[in-house]
């Protein structure tokens, strides 16, 4: 069953198309990323589920309905943009955020310490929000993003000036959320957390859904005749030798040792081809077949190679 269903929504503002009559649906229970490079919509459309904006043209389904100003209460919304109040005590600002998602003082205050508590930030309590590092207030709008527990999540870049420990408690998190029977939105551009959590994607390029489906059927379906080679020389004649005959995703020049270059190849034909024109400019060293990563189908999907 699908949760959200996003039905041919175009937005402009101005001379500008934000969204393009985009569709798609998001599974009950999964962790689904939003993707795209900058510009490309997908904040957007994030506004618009979140009856922030409306579309011009278009609808969103939300389980099962038109979406309402009453289902705003079951979704939690945390922006790549973060916003609080910095006069404000940090326990006071957490417990007013609650109240507007529709809790009582008294049941938001008990959470609210047990996530503090989870989170490391007890101490911080009864300070002012402006004495907050980054990260704790990152973690402060994480915890009044989720604590009333609705049915549909939206993180926006979540992950944000994070170190890699509180990145890490973050995606457990997430995946607990999930495990629980929430659905989550999870909008990014670091392609390896979108490989460790999320069970499908949409791509968004130039206010376009370009690409959606499961990760694992998408890498099955988009990754065949991807190689890197190992090669000592220098880089520009390896690119001079390999221009034309297959694409280059990405190249990795080393100060010692050898270089390596990660290329997609159109066909199994032509794969002696690309041999023998990089065997005639540098030293072969590995020439190995690779499983693409999203990163890979990323790049080759908004380059319009895909």
């Amino acid at each position: 069953m699908d949760i959200l269903k996003i039905e041919n929504v175009t937005k402009t503002f101005a001379n500008h198309t934000a969204l393009d009559n985009v569709s798609l649906s998001i599974p009950q229970g999964s962790i689904y990323g939003l993707l795209g490079p900058n510009g490309a919509g997908k904040t957007t459309l994030l506004r618009i589920i979140n009856r922030i904006t409306a579309p011009d043209k278009g609808r969103v389904l939300f389980d099962g309905h038109e979406i309402t100003p009453e289902d705003v209460y079951s979704i939690g919304y945390l922006p790549e943009e973060r916003g609080l109040y910095k006069k404000m005590k940090v326990g006071e600002q957490a417990i007013f955020f609650a109240r507007l998602k529709g809790m009582s003082k008294s049941v938001a205050t008990k959470k609210l310490h047990e996530w503090f508590d989870k989170f490391g930030i007890s101490d911080w309590w009864n300070k002012e929000v402006g004495e907050l590092s980054k990260g704790m207030a990152q973690k402060m709008q994480f915890i009044v993003t989720v604590m009333h527990e609705p049915k549909l999540l939206i993180f926006d870049e979540p992950f944000s000036g994070f170190d890699p420990i509180n990145a890490n408690l973050l995606k457990s998190e997430i995946l607990t959320l999930r495990d629980k029977g929430a659905t989550i939105i999870f909008s990014t551009h670091n392609m390896s957390s979108v490989e460790e959590i999320c069970d499908n994607i949409t791509l968004i390029n130039k206010s376009h859904n370009i690409l959606s489906g499961a990760i694992d059927e998408i890498r099955y379906k988009h990754g065949s005749n991807i190689f890197e080679i190992s090669y000592r020389g220098e880089e520009h004649t390896m690119h001079t030798a390999l221009n034309g005959i297959c694409e280059i995703l990405e190249s990795k020049p080393s100060p010692i040792g050898f270089n390596k270059v990660k290329i997609h190849i159109a066909s199994d034909s032509e794969v002696r081809n690309v041999i023998a024109a990089a065997n005639d400019k540098v030293e072969i060293r590995s020439f190995s077949e690779v499983i693409p990563s999203m990163n890979d189908i990323f790049i080759r999907a908004v380059n319009g190679n895909l």
